[in-house]
């Protein structure tokens, strides 16, 4: 994927002036009158969607390429508590709704997924993204135990 980052500088005028109130501080009368600011806006096409799909929740981070966060959204976080927020329309919203300010803030136009955990959000975020931005990739990157845990020590009767 190419790191496709655009700045875009706009030219704001700061309107406030600074009086001095008798302090006798001398040159501050001046300062901040007339200057330009230039705001700088990253345009950022690409970004990897990280969807954490565990049992009881689903967060999504929506990161660019070199891995730095741009939105974020939880299923918590949309509104739904208890046994509604480890639902797969839970996850919809919370995918649709990081993708979205990502989209708003940045001007994001493709994605890569990345899913993480076994929980029932993990479908129906892909679907939210797939619905907002296109999608390039979709990776799987639950982790896989080599050895696992250590097994329980056998039963003496």
């Amino acid at each position: 994927m190419v790191d496709s980052t655009q700045v875009v500088e706009e030219e704001t005028t700061s309107g406030q002036g600074t009086t001095t109130g008798g302090t006798g501080t001398g040159g501050a009368a001046g300062k901040g009158q007339g200057r330009l600011k230039k705001k700088t806006k990253r345009v950022i096409s690409d970004v990897v969607v990280h969807v954490f799909a565990s049992f009881n929740n689903t967060i999504i981070t929506v990161t660019d390429v070199k891995g730095n966060t741009l939105a974020w959204a939880t299923a918590g976080g949309c509104g739904f508590r208890g046994s509604r927020k480890s639902t797969p329309f839970a996850g919809q919203v919370a995918a649709a709704k990081a993708i979205q300010k990502a989209r708003e803030l940045y001007g994001a136009e493709s994605a890569e997924v990345r899913i993480y955990g076994p929980g029932p959000g993990r479908d129906a975020s892909v679907r939210a993204v797939r619905d907002t931005v296109q999608i390039t990739a979709i990776f799987d990157v639950t982790g896989i135990p080599f050895n696992g845990c250590r097994a329980p020590s056998a039963r003496r009767v």
